[in-house]
């Protein structure tokens, strides 16, 4: 190599012929030596460095820890919340603001429809605003500022715990706790908005007004919905202030009788007080036999809960749904952690099992209803949603899109709906013989030392604190519950709250409605325990979205956690279906509008009370008004002006649409009859219940 070197450097001082003949003979042999020796070198070095790796220890990874998880959390709300700082300040206005549509008000207003009947809203669960009139000395300068609704989240981050106080009610009797008044607030404003920007009956008032209606003929018909419904007449005397005002608007306008338009859980309490309105005091408010006859000309129910809805119960059983379990899946144990002392899920479960408003919304009619351990009435259903949003709708005389309903039962992998809850996705597919049946007589509590932990686990207790570790184990076990057996099971895991709760309300089917038992209030909100009223002129719509993939039943484990603090069951959600299957995340999906399934909206417009029946006497009509959910198409386009979701829906111009028209007098007839679109005719065929 250094006689190559120095020959080069004689090159450079010769002739450049001559150079230039010896220098390329000089470079193919400089060429051919360094090839050689880089190949000598890495061998070497590659030899050194696997040498080296064996004597290095192998690194461990790192173990991912619950507060890494919490870290990534908070990281993602900072970045999200700065990202819509910077797009709200930054960009023009005219990028932000979504573009506003003239709705159906202006459209009909152009059209010469005007206000004729007086309207009255009634909201629903959770979407009312409430008001503190009195409380702790943690809520000072709250005075009748709102703890619920309408823009108040900032009470949850600022003091957390001390909502969570006054959000509960006293855990004996359903009423308020020593100390504490939290209110509804009155008015439209009361429930117009959720929060800011998040609209609930904002755009329906808003089309209302376009044809004239304003206060003297439009009401929002506030009330406190954590209450049971006798409850809020017994504390508030909500009911009687509704039945005063609908007899001065239907007076002050002219003896125009009220189209009432309840919303969700609101729907049942609205069916509460048909019943109250006419039964005789103190139990009722003394309207007499023809109140409704007179005052009410028809009650639009918008997303009706009329026979429950599965979700309140996995509310009530372990304070969760999907969207929780797939946050507590994501990041499992941060809401839990012994470290920030959150028990997040216990709080919650705690202020939630004193709201006897989500017993009422527990499944009515058992089994018969809801399916057993081997059938269901949506047997056969198939989830893929997006064929049924989105094709066109071919209406024939009644408006059943027949199409919607034979694809709706193609079936790919059926589902045993009738086991609202399962332990273990194999209890949720084997055939019920191969199961360990659900024993009523094993849902009895006593006081011995078997059954009792006697000692309470922590700040946010649960009755499940009073159950042992065996019995808790006995409740699993590879066991299924349908409806029938879920009310057993629920009065063995929180006793004290079912005792409260059954005293106001009935989940079942009345054999015979002439028993004088039905008089009392407990039945009032269960249209199958209870009769519509003698007013043949009166019509009822039952008025929902579908297309969405809804809850229906869930399947769950033991809780990893054993702590005496946790909550001891929690939904699995690592257990999926095939590709097409209804079930994701340790849960079964339905047709629905994504929180009320098809089943429960309805029924009991399509046979419950079709025709004069046992439970409709006097033959109200009732008409099926189905909305095709169609999700906006961009961002710009806020919620939709299509939706079918359960909230979204509220400002379908649709639905809307409907509504004014019948606010101004058209009736069911005029404005279509039915609509449907999902398989709610097929459900209720095989659903074989005497009328």
């Amino acid at each position: 190599m250094a006689s190559v070197l120095r020959f080069r450097k004689l090159c450079y001082v010769e002739s450049a012929v001559k150079c230039t003949s010896v220098g390329y003979e000089s470079f193919e042999i400089d060429e051919k030596l360094d090839e050689k020796e880089e190949d000598v070198l890495s061998a070497n070095n590659f030899a050194l460095e696997i040498n080296k790796k064996r004597k290095q220890p192998k690194r461990q990874p790192k173990e991912w820890r619950c507060l890494d998880s919490c870290c990534w959390i908070i990281g993602y709300l900072c970045t999200t919340w700065w990202l819509l700082l910077f797009c709200y300040h930054c960009l023009p206005v005219t990028l932000l603001r979504v573009p506003e549509l003239p709705g159906p008000g202006v459209r009909l207003k152009r059209e010469g429809l005007t206000a004729l009947h007086p309207v009255v809203l009634v909201p629903g669960i959770v979407t009312g605003g409430l008001e503190l009139w009195e409380g702790r000395p943690c809520a000072d300068g709250l005075f009748r500022k709102r703890l619920w609704g309408g823009g108040s989240f900032t009470q949850i981050f600022k003091r957390p715990l001390c909502l969570l106080e006054h959000l509960s009610l006293h855990y004996e009797t359903g009423l308020d706790p020593q100390g504490i008044r939290v209110r509804a607030v009155p008015g439209l404003v009361g429930a117009d908005y959720f929060a800011p920007g998040y609209f609930v009956w904002a755009v329906l008032i808003e089309n209302l007004a376009k044809i004239g209606y304003e206060g003297k003929n439009l009401h929002m018909a506030a009330y406190d919905w954590r209450l049971s419904f006798q409850n809020t007449e017994i504390r508030d005397h909500a009911l009687t202030r509704l039945k005063s005002k609908i007899e001065l608007m239907y007076i002050s306008n002219g003896y125009k009788k009220v189209v009432a338009v309840p919303h969700s859980m609101g729907v049942i309490y609205f069916l509460h007080f048909l019943k109250w309105v006419e039964t005789p005091p103190p139990m009722g408010g003394g309207g007499g036999p023809g109140w409704c006859a007179k005052h009410i000309k028809a009650v639009m129910n918008i997303g009706p809960a009329f026979l429950g809805v599965p979700k309140a119960v996995s509310n009530l059983f372990s304070a969760e749904g999907k969207d929780v379990s797939y946050i507590r899946a994501m990041a499992p144990g941060v809401f839990d952690s012994e470290i920030f002392g959150l028990q997040t899920f216990e709080r919650v479960m705690r202020m939630a099992r004193t709201w006897d408003s989500i017993v009422s919304l527990l499944p009515k009619g058992g089994e018969v209803i809801w399916g057993n351990m081997d059938r269901s009435p949506e047997e056969g259903h198939v989830c893929d949603f997006s064929k049924k949003s989105h094709s066109k709708t071919s209406l024939t005389t009644n408006n059943v899109n027949n199409s919607d309903v034979n694809r709706g039962f193609l079936v790919k992998d059926l589902a045993n709906y009738g086991r609202i809850i399962s332990f273990g996705k194999p209890a949720s597919v084997l055939h019920s013989s191969k199961l360990p049946t659900a024993d009523s007589k094993e849902f009895s509590r006593t006081s011995t030392s078997e059954n009792f932990n006697n000692f309470s686990c922590g700040e946010a207790w649960t009755e499940y604190d009073e159950m042992s570790r065996q019995s808790i184990q006995n409740v699993a076990a590879d066991k299924a519950y349908t409806t029938t057996t879920l009310l057993d099971l629920l009065r063995f895991v929180a006793p004290k709250m079912m005792r409260r709760a059954e005293a106001h309300f009935s989940h079942g089917i009345a054999e015979n409605l002439d028993d004088p038992k039905y008089n009392h209030y407990k039945y009032w909100s269960n249209p199958l325990e209870t009769k519509l009223s003698d007013a043949p002129d009166m019509e009822i719509y039952c008025m929902y979205g579908v297309g969405i993939p809804t809850e229906r039943s869930y399947v769950y484990k033991l809780s990893p956690n054993s702590r005496c603090k946790s909550i001891p069951y929690q939904i699995d959600n690592s257990v999926h279906g095939e590709d097409g299957s209804c079930l994701k995340g340790g849960v079964y999906f339905a047709d629905g509008d994504e929180s009320v399934p098809v089943l429960s909206a309805g029924f009991m417009c399509a046979k419950g009370w079709r025709g004069r029946t046992r439970f409709n006497p006097s033959g109200i009509a009732t008409y099926i008004r189905e909305y095709r959910h169609k999700p906006p198409t961009s961002l710009m386009e806020g919620r939709g002006i299509e939706s079918g979701s359960h909230v979204d829906i509220m400002g379908n111009f649709a639905l809307i649409e409907d509504i004014m028209r019948v606010a101004a007098g058209a009736t069911g007839d005029e404005i279509g009859g039915d609509q449907i679109h999902s398989d709610i005719i097929k459900m209720s065929e095989r659903i074989n219940l005497g009328l």
